[in-house]
C-alpha cells in the first residue's frame, strides 16, 4: 500500500515559509520521496501502517494551506502514467524482497 501526500501551502510570510520547511523535512525524515513539487508518496506495509502514518501526518499538518493524504494499493500505484517525463528514482522503492535459504 502506498500513501500520497499532496499539499499546497502560503509561501507569502516568513512565518509561512518555515511552516513549508518544517512539513517538508517532516516528510523526508519521515520516509517519504518526492513524486513532484508538493507530492510525495511513501510505502507501508499494510493499512493499518498507513492509517498510522496519516494520524501522524495530522499531528505534523500546518496551520494553513491544503495537505491531501491518498491510500492506494500497490497494484493501482504501478498503474499509475506518465503523460508527460519518465518515471525518476534513485532510491530503491518496493515491496519486493529477497529471502535467501
Amino acid at each position: 500500500m502506498r500513501v500520497i501526500v499532496m499539499f499546497d501551502l502560503p509561501v507569502v510570510s516568513s512565518h509561512d515559509r518555515k511552516e513549508y520547511a518544517r512539513f517538508r523535512k517532516y516528510l523526508i525524515k519521515s520516509g517519504f520521496l518526492m513524486l513532484q513539487e508538493s507530492v510525495y508518496c511513501k510505502l507501508t506495509p499494510n493499512s493499518a501502517a498507513a492509517d498510522a502514518l496519516i494520524e501522524n501526518l495530522r499531528k505534523a499538518k500546518p496551520e494553513n494551506g491544503s495537505v491531501c493524504a491518498l491510500r492506494v494499493t500497490e497494484k493501482q500505484f504501478e498503474r499509475m502514467e506518465y503523460l508527460v517525463g519518465e518515471k525518476q528514482s534513485e532510491v530503491l522503492d518496493t515491496d519486493e524482497r529477497i529471502v535467501v535459504l
